[in-house]
């Protein structure tokens, strides 16, 4: 019964996320296969260009309940189990972690993501557009990034990456 609720849990969300041939909807701009440690498909993340606002939705599942913190990272690589392939955070100002720190926020920093408890969460944000830009703010670059979810809530103050804790899931964005 779990796993038909978080099939249709990302159907729903794909369906949220794109419009179908006979509608016009947001158009995905990249994306990525959310995967756990042991390389097992658990979401999706969608990146989708809405009434001039960039909205990443993700569906996700298998989760532990609660908030987890979760970022883009600077590589374009998910090595399970640890995903410290995927580096570290996107951060192409140089700035410190946080969006409370005064010194912050690193780019790729997101709000924490708040697991139901059923394991599950399927949501969307706006995130600053020029994620999909050129140049080197945009998440599109050679080499790639990804979008980590970690063990922990993310404090959203401490430097570099706010005590969010062990790397749990990740997906490589891709265009398109």
């Amino acid at each position: 019964m779990r796993l038909r609720s978080f099939l249709a849990l990302l159907a729903t969300g794909a369906c949220a996320h794109s419009g179908g041939a006979d509608r016009p909807g947001p158009q995905p701009v990249a994306s990525g296969t959310i995967r756990d440690a042991a390389g097992e498909r658990i979401g999706v993340a969608t990146l989708s260009d809405t009434a001039g606002a960039l909205r990443l939705g993700v569906s996700v599942g298998s989760l532990p309940p609660g908030p987890h913190g979760f970022h883009f990272h600077a590589q374009g690589s998910c090595t399970p189990p640890d995903f410290a392939s995927a580096g570290a955070h996107f951060n192409p100002d140089g700035r410190k972690h946080g969006r409370l720190n005064p010194e912050g926020p690193h780019l790729g920093d997101l709000p924490n993501l708040v697991v139901g408890a059923n394991g599950s969460v399927d949501t969307s944000l706006v995130v600053p557009k020029e994620l999909v830009g050129s140049g080197p703010s945009s998440l599109l670059q050679p080499g790639g990034t990804a979008l980590v979810i970690h063990a922990d809530p993310d404090d959203e103050r401490t430097d570099p990456g706010g005590n969010s804790g062990a790397r749990v899931a990740c997906a490589v964005i891709e265009p398109g």
